[in-house]
């Protein structure tokens, strides 16, 4: 029903409702985690949605078990390591990507006519339903009785699918319905009607390509697939400055000036303090959170042996890192907040953190338990602490929502003013909530922005600033 008067003809009263003062800024996403990584199995270069560590190992698959060796571990897989420690943090939302490359090859079967002799033709083709190793590993089955029903069993580890038709066609019909590990090719149309083969099929085409390690090339392209994703915190699992800065920093540059702003946190390659403050050198931006030690953790690759207990990189840590600040308001610090880990490697003394928190690195110390000694950025000047540069990002995206109902309406004074008590609200809700400790805000057009569609909105944000110390005087008398 429209609340516009269209005509006014016959005598009475006639109401025009303008709703601009009704209108208000909807919820933010502040918590959202995308991270890419490599994995055993799932959707290449295809962001999915995550909402616990369950979900991840029924998409991604198990990680492989941590190397002893340090030249091995660059190969681990490294996307559901990380996102174990991402929701281990207190992420709620994951937005995860498995890294592609070159060499990626689904496995494949090629189910065999029954009638067909002793080198039967193919009624249709089975391929497992992601690229990788791991589909070397299902097994294929058929059970075909000289009357009735065939089944069609397919089975991978603890995972069984049991599918049944009078034939091929029904057979691939229902594969496709409802597989999880296998996609059926199409059938011929003189085969429909055929009945497969009784026995085991043979793999026809190896499983092959997990994508590790991940290149800097990988990692872009997985990174730009976040892109479109409402992200707040990134993450690239598992890998060092080497291969992750590069690619993280241009993409945090480019969805910054696409207006889906971000936040990467980033691992040192190794714990060593000659490392670290070699790493944090050059690295220095408003939008980079750079992690050290290293973690110890259970490894769920080593479950049954006598010690599961492996360190981790700073990469995991930088993950922890991230699910922490996921389940953080924006305006509060990660400064003495404390993870849950077993233990950090190596436990630097108060020198060596000294000089890093100089360097601007994010220390993970033991302290009644193990908890963040500063949450900073990379940043040296005013987005030093984590809490402002999110908090800021709040700010700009309320006022984006808040101003993009507007666009396209008159621009006269009467509107301006509706504009700026929706983006007055907003803010002042800011203010309560204590993000801000006070702001200034003004909506203006000259008659020559007017002619151009341009409203101006003018803002001075005070942002809540975290307790790093507490100086205490004592007077003895």
């Amino acid at each position: 029903m429209s609340e516009t008067i269209t005509e006014m003809i016959l005598p009475g009263t006639y109401i025009d409702v303008r709703a601009e003062g009704l209108i208000g800024v909807g919820g933010i996403a502040t918590g959202n985690v995308g991270i890419v990584g490599t994995a055993q199995r799932g959707p290449v270069d295809t962001a999915v949605t995550l909402g616990s560590y369950a979900e991840a190992l029924d998409t991604f698959g198990a990680a492989d078990r941590w190397p002893d060796t340090a030249g091995a571990q660059a190969g681990a897989l490294t996307l559901t390591r990380a996102l174990q420690h991402v929701f281990a943090g207190g992420a709620s939302t994951v937005y995860a990507v498995r890294i592609g490359g070159a060499g990626m090859v689904a496995a494949a079967w090629n189910v065999p006519d029954a009638a067909g002799g002793a080198s039967p033709p193919t009624l249709f083709t089975l391929t497992a339903s992601s690229p990788g190793t791991w589909g070397s590993a299902i097994t294929v089955a058929v059970a075909a009785p000289a009357a009735g029903d065939v089944t069609l069993t397919i089975t991978r580890d603890r995972e069984k699918e049991t599918f049944t038709g009078d034939d091929a066609g029904a057979l691939a019909a229902a594969v496709n319905a409802t597989s999880r590990l296998v996609v059926a090719g199409a059938v011929a149309a003189a085969d429909t009607a055929k009945r497969p083969r009784d026995g085991t099929v043979s793999l026809a085409t190896q499983g092959a390509g997990n994508a590790n390690p991940a290149t800097g090339t990988t990692v872009a392209a997985a990174l730009a697939v976040l892109e479109r994703e409402p992200v707040n915190i990134v993450v690239v699992a598992g890998e060092g400055p080497a291969t992750a800065s590069a690619p993280l920093l241009a993409h945090l540059e480019a969805t910054e000036n696409a207006a889906m702003e971000r936040i990467g946190v980033l691992g040192a390659s190794s714990g060593v303090v000659a490392t670290v403050n070699s790493e944090s050198a050059t690295l220095r931006n408003p939008r980079l959170v750079f992690v050290a030690p290293g973690i110890r953790a259970d490894d769920p690759g080593r479950a049954g042996e006598r010690n599961t207990q492996v360190v981790l990189p700073p990469a995991y840590t930088a993950a922890m890192v991230a699910g922490k600040l996921a389940a953080l308001a924006p305006h509060l610090s990660l400064t003495n907040k404390d993870l849950p880990v077993a233990g950090v490697e190596p436990e630097y003394t108060r020198a060596q953190m000294k000089g890093m928190l100089n360097n601007r690195v994010l220390i993970i110390k033991k302290d009644l338990g193990f908890r963040v000694v500063k949450g900073i950025t990379t940043d040296d000047a005013a987005f030093r602490q984590i809490s402002v540069r999110r908090t800021v990002d709040y700010a700009k995206e309320g006022v984006r929502r808040g101003s993009n109902p507007y666009i396209g309406r008159l621009n006269n004074s009467r509107v301006r003013a509706a504009l700026k008590a929706t983006l007055d609200g907003f803010l002042s809700g800011m203010v309560l909530d204590e993000m801000l400790t006070g702001y200034t805000l003004d909506v203006r057009a000259t008659r020559a922005e007017e002619i151009n569609g341009q409203a101006i909105v003018t803002m001075t944000l005070q942002p809540t600033f975290s307790i790093d110390f507490v100086k205490v005087i004592m007077n003895l008398q």
